[in-house]
């Protein structure tokens, strides 16, 4: 970490840099108002000891300007003076100063304020960084409000991979790849784009995950990051809402585009977290449970909205499902009990 201390006598600051230095820590040192600000812009230190008395300008202007600049706005000022009333000691709160130490001053007490001063913004970094990943991560593929939440409480996130139960969904316009042979490039991606924003909002809406896009599909996943008791529910809620909206959505485009979407819903316990390279990484499941999804989307037609024996289990009975018994599905030597969703009442 990187400490600045800022005092025109040198015998002052001397004794500074010889306190702190048993820290551990890189030290600059500064003679003036202005060389400090400057130093802090440049090199943006952990801490700055800051003298209220020194040429060019007093420490109480340097910590004006340092609070004023969104770049330096954060380091946390602990001023040291001789200026011992109440006045001097609110104004340099006021304009942002952490913490204030008279001089003269008790070594240990400074060390330990030093210390604290220290541990709080390696904490407070922790914590930006922390949100800064969360932000990264997720306010592409959730709602807003989901990630207001996240960035709330980011103790709740873990990015690192957990085995965890979820809901994986997948939806897939039925015929695309056909129509893809055939029709205009342009007028094709603006079409897939709408359907998928369709798709994204009615996944948000229902606090899902969009997790990728899969040419003219969709995965999603539910019960993450965020816990939701109700998550089997959101998702066949989410596609049962695409299935109310298709047929308006659809009159703005040529018949030919009107397809149908069919979907593929389980339940099951995935890996879920951060995959890929460092500098390259998405927030994803792996597991049997999101294999699974994709083939009973791959088993669905016609438009239908299959779910998994799983999935089904924990439905509310105000959802109506027809049982399809054990469909035969690629990659699985047994078969898999399938039900279609009708409908949700209530």
């Amino acid at each position: 970490m990187r400490v600045l201390v800022a005092d025109d006598i040198r015998d002052s600051r001397q004794l500074l840099v010889d306190i702190i230095a048993t820290l551990n820590v890189e030290i600059l040192q500064a003679t003036t108002g202005p060389e400090a600000l400057e130093l802090a812009q440049q090199h943006i230190p952990d801490l700055i000891l800051l003298d209220v008395n020194m040429p060019g300008f007093s420490g109480f202007e340097v910590v004006r300007r340092l609070k004023e600049d969104a770049a330096t706005a954060s380091i946390p000022v602990l001023m040291l003076t001789a200026l011992a009333d109440i006045d001097s000691r609110v104004t340099g709160l006021q304009l942002g100063a952490d913490d204030y130490l008279t001089k003269p001053y008790s070594p240990r007490e400074l060390m330990e304020r030093v210390r604290t001063r220290l541990r709080s913004k390696r904490e407070t970094d922790e914590l930006r960084a922390l949100q800064q990943a969360i932000r990264t991560t997720f306010q592409q593929y959730v709602a807003p409000a989901v990630v207001d939440q996240l960035l709330a409480n980011p103790a709740q996130v873990k990015l690192g991979g957990r085995l965890q139960q979820i809901t994986v969904m997948f939806i897939d316009l039925e015929g695309f790849t056909s129509i893809s042979e055939r029709a205009n490039p342009e007028t094709l991606l603006a079409v897939l784009n709408a359907y998928h924003t369709m798709f994204v909002n009615a996944i948000r809406e229902h606090r899902g995950t969009v997790d990728k896009f899969l040419g003219d599909g969709v995965m999603a996943l539910y019960n993450t990051p965020l816990t939701q008791p109700d998550h089997a529910l959101r998702a066949v809620q989410t596609a049962l809402d695409i299935n109310a909206q298709l047929h308006d959505f659809q009159q703005q485009f040529e018949p030919e585009f009107r397809m149908p979407f069919n979907v593929g819903i389980h339940t099951g316990e995935a890996v879920v977290g951060n995959v890929g390279a460092p500098d390259l990484m998405n927030y994803t499941a792996v597991g049997d449970a999101v294999n699974l999804a994709a083939r009973l989307q791959a088993a669905a037609s016609g438009g239908r909205i299959l779910i998994s024996e799983a999935t089904h289990a924990l439905l509310p009975p105000s959802v109506s499902a027809r049982p399809l018994g054990e469909l035969r599905v690629k990659g699985r030597a047994e078969g898999v009990m399938a039900y279609e969703v009708i409908s949700v009442t209530g």
